[in-house]
């Protein structure tokens, strides 16, 4: 009897798909919750696993876009199906007893069921992750703990480590998206391989075997997106790479030694590398275009942006510091303090140590809005924006009240410095009372930044201008910085940011006002 795999109901505003790759031929067997396809949404991709065991005969080829409910294979479960599992059972069998003979392997453990790894909840935000890299290969012997791969969220990556020990198959591939629950990998229990071999050696007939079943697979030369990227950007073909994937498939790490390949024969012969380089050339009139999937980071950004603008009652107020007492105040200094603690006097310190006081004075820029009710916090959380190789993040510096300059400037330092290696962690960008960003670094006069949600306020930092000033009846010429406050008008009213920032500007204009709390 025939069982008939239809496209589910993903969620309830998707209603059609791509089918765009079979991961079994037609005619294949196929066990039960195998993955047998994967289809593509205009959220994400997915896998599908096979309803029942048994023959798989393909309705829908791949490319092709189908409606929720409508039927894509159907899967042959009876006699047929029982001799197909039979016969792959024994050649199965036959290539492991051959292969233990050859060589070293992992043995596994009599009767132990595989250990399947899911996607963890790592936030409470979160729902989706993106396999960023896979550390391990397939049919690696993985020890327990052992960090196997790689997963980026929208708001850090992050390690995940092997639940057992064993050999590792792997399901999802690098840059795929996968939902909170769904199936990673599996690893089959097993004993260390003797020597430190890994189970995924074999012998020459197993090279083979394996090549020759990779050839025919519907993953042989094709890349995953992350190998796709690569060669794109160096123009190398994908069919001139040889894949050592799954059935075949061009992983990352095929598309960097790809890369290197292509570039040491190109170095001793410049004459032929201008000639054989497939690089596009932008030509007077060409009209070329490209396109890239949005990253995880990068569509919760423009969500939350959107949402701020829509969801508060934003408006922005400016005012201007004189920034030259600020400037004296570390010129004397500076080589002191970085003498004594280790890290330079900057001036993120002067916002962070300034915006403290003042949060600590007026509460209801330090506050935020939960349904009906408004949370008014006794501490400062400043939630401090830079600028990553991914995009923009931010990071929280925690408790900035109770901080010297010394612990500000090293806690600033820390965090941009695992933002620009992409090593923050989710508690470390997660939470925040007030921000603060400084478009002043890229040249900006002036903006007007949008909050960071659910945080109230939001302070923008600009560059420092020499400009003639009026002082006491004399124009002088000062360092000048434009200030903006944008804060949510539903819960701080206009005067308590404009107290605010006029605050901020007096403590930045006579910074030693900080040193004494006055």
């Amino acid at each position: 009897m025939a069982v008939e795999m239809k496209i589910p109901d993903l969620a309830e505003s998707i209603s059609e798909v791509v089918i765009s790759q079979w991961l079994k031929q037609d005619g294949d067997y196929v066990e039960l919750d195998e993955m047998i396809c994967e289809v593509e949404t205009d959220k994400a991709a997915q896998e599908l696993a096979a309803e029942a065991a048994g023959i798989l005969r393909i309705v829908v080829p791949e490319g092709e876009t189908v409606q929720v409910g409508d039927v894509i294979c159907h899967i042959e479960a009876g006699e047929n199906a029982a001799s197909a599992s039979t016969t792959a059972t024994a050649a199965a069998n036959a290539s492991s007893s051959s292969a233990t003979t050859a060589t070293a392997t992992a043995t596994p453990v009599a009767d132990a069921k595989e250990v399947e790894m899911r996607v963890p909840e790592l936030a409470e935000s979160i729902t989706e992750v993106v396999i960023g890299a896979w550390l391990k290969e397939e049919g690696d012997f993985v020890n327990m703990d052992e960090t196997v791969c790689e997963v980026e969220t929208d708001k850090a990556s992050q390690d995940l480590t092997a639940e057992a020990s064993g050999i590792l198959h792997i399901i999802a591939q690098e840059g795929d998206t996968l939902n909170v629950g769904e199936l990673i990998c599996t690893i089959k229990p097993a004993e260390a391989p003797a020597g430190g071999q890994s189970s995924s050696n074999g012998t020459p007939t197993q090279a083979a075997t394996n090549t020759g079943s990779a050839a025919s697979s519907t993953a042989a030369g094709h890349p995953s997106p992350a190998a796709a990227k690569i060669l794109a950007e160096k123009g190398i073909n994908p069919g001139d790479v040889n894949g050592t994937g799954v059935g075949g498939r061009i992983t990352k790490e095929d598309a960097l030694n790809a890369q290197k390949a292509s570039q040491s024969k190109a170095s001793p012969a410049p004459v032929k590398k201008e000639t054989a380089t497939p690089a596009p050339v932008s030509v007077p009139g060409s009209r070329n275009q490209s396109r890239k999937r949005m990253s995880p980071l990068r569509k919760t950004v423009a969500r939350r942006l959107v949402s701020v603008k829509n969801e508060t009652a934003m408006l922005t107020t400016f005012n201007e510091a004189n920034m030259q007492p600020i400037k004296d105040f570390r010129a004397k200094y500076k080589e002191q303090f970085k003498e004594k603690y280790g890290v330079s006097l900057g001036f993120m310190g002067f916002f962070a140590k300034a915006c403290s006081t003042a949060l600590l004075e007026i509460p209801g820029v330090n506050a935020q809005i939960d349904g009906n009710e408004i949370v008014y916090n006794d501490f400062v959380d400043i939630s401090v924006a830079v600028s990553a190789p991914k995009g923009l993040v931010v990071p929280v510096l925690r408790n900035v009240e109770g901080m010297g300059f010394h612990e500000i400037e090293q806690g600033i330092k820390n965090l941009a410095i695992k933002a620009r290696d992409n090593k923050l962690s989710i508690e470390e960008m997660q939470g925040g009372t007030f921000t603060i960003t400084n478009g002043g670094v890229f040249g900006s006069m002036m903006s007007t930044p949008i909050i960071n949600a659910p945080q109230s306020a939001i302070l923008g930092m600009h560059n420092i201008v020499d400009r003639p000033m009026a002082v006491n009846g004399e124009v002088k010429i000062l360092p000048m910085m434009y200030l903006a406050l944008s804060y949510d008008h539903r819960i701080i009213d206009g005067r308590e940011a404009v107290t605010f920032l006029v605050r901020v500007k007096q403590l930045l204009e006579e910074p030693e006002r900080l040193l004494f709390g006055v």
